[in-house]
């Protein structure tokens, strides 16, 4: 049984926590702490094509922002399953633990997983697509 009363603040504490992640990860770790050309040329040692890694990097801070405000979430949600899996097969090698060298697989899975909940779930309280009328939080997670 859902929770009418509580269930829209659960979808926005887990909203705004996958957007601030988000956020977080293209913002700190690709910007900064390895910039840009060395995120690519991370990209090109995995075999892709080093453009994706600014592809990745758009797609994360935007759809953080996105997440964060409430912004089309059910969209923004499904679309950044894409990179998480990608991060998910990136790390495969690495073997199931974040913390091993390199990082495994189980974080980028879970956060996969957390943002198809999220996709399912929609808006939750306080969201900018409920102010616009875009989709009433009462509604977003019925």
């Amino acid at each position: 049984m859902i929770d009418s009363k509580t269930a829209p603040y659960a979808a926005l504490l887990l909203r705004v926590s996958l957007g601030v992640m988000f956020v977080a990860h293209s913002l700190y770790l690709k910007l900064m702490v390895f910039s840009l050309p060395g995120t690519a040329k991370f990209f090109a040692s995995l075999g892709l094509p080093e453009i994706a890694a600014y592809a990745v990097f758009a797609t994360e801070a935007i759809g953080g922002i996105a997440l964060i405000v409430g912004f089309k979430t059910r969209l923004v949600s499904a679309a950044l399953v894409p990179v998480l899996l990608g991060a998910t097969w990136a790390h495969t090698g690495n073997g199931w633990l974040f913390t091993a060298e390199g990082g495994g697989w189980e974080y980028p899975l879970f956060l996969t997983v957390a943002a198809v909940v999220q996709s399912l779930l929609g808006d939750g309280a306080h969201a900018v697509s409920s102010v616009v009328g875009r989709q009433p939080a009462a509604e977003a997670v019925r």
